[in-house]
């Protein structure tokens, strides 16, 4: 269904982009800072179950704006492709994050993986990012067009769960080097731009 060079292009990319400071691990490195690693991994479990609702929403729309019309398809990749670009330009733009390391009580497990579902799925920005990223890597004239949406949905919610894990379990090391590197972060957002923006071109130039 998928060539070796389309998946390993989907795995890189995914993994640059759960790395490049944002939302989602930012949330996972202070919680895992403020409250030890079991926070931060119970999160990460909590912002992979909420990547499953958005996955389902983007294999049912794309399928059928797939199937519909050139028009849809043509005026989904155009707004994709721009809200790439408004990501490019805000990545490259953003200054440092500070990390707020102030002390938080220890809640149980099953309130960290519900805080890191809500964190999920209340942001909009997470369901039109899978609606811009997911369909770039699928391919119409090989097999159903939403098999591959979930198939990709689950290989972005794997390499989410390894990488955010990692920023938890090294949660203690990353904070206290962030603080004390601002050009880290900024470079870190440099390459998250640069990712965006190929995508966003990609996006545009694909043909239906």
């Amino acid at each position: 269904m998928f060539s070796l060079e389309i998946l390993l292009a989907f795995i890189t990319a995914s993994t640059l982009l759960a790395f490049a400071p944002g939302p989602d691990n930012i949330f996972v490195l202070t919680q895992s800072a403020m409250s030890g690693p079991r926070a931060g991994i119970f999160i990460t479990l909590g912002l992979c179950t909420g990547l499953i609702v958005h996955t389902l929403a983007v294999a049912a729309g794309v399928a059928a704006l797939f199937q519909v019309s050139t028009v849809a398809f043509t005026a989904l990749k155009m707004i994709g492709a721009a809200y790439l670009l408004y990501l490019a330009w805000g990545a490259f733009r953003a200054g440092t994050q500070e990390i707020d390391a102030e002390g938080d009580t220890r809640l149980s497990s099953s309130a960290y993986y519900r805080r890191g579902i809500i964190m999920n799925i209340t942001n909009p920005k997470v369901a039109i990012f899978f609606l811009a990223f997911l369909p770039q890597f699928t391919q119409a004239d090989t097999a159903n067009v939403s098999v591959q949406v979930f198939i990709l949905g689950a290989v972005f919610m794997a390499v989410s769960l390894i990488c955010f894990s990692m920023i938890a379990i090294l949660s203690g090391f990353l904070s206290a080097y962030l603080r004390r590197s601002p050009q880290a972060q900024l470079r870190l957002n440099q390459i998250a731009g640069g990712v965006f923006a190929i995508l966003a071109i990609k996006l545009a130039t694909t043909e239906r």
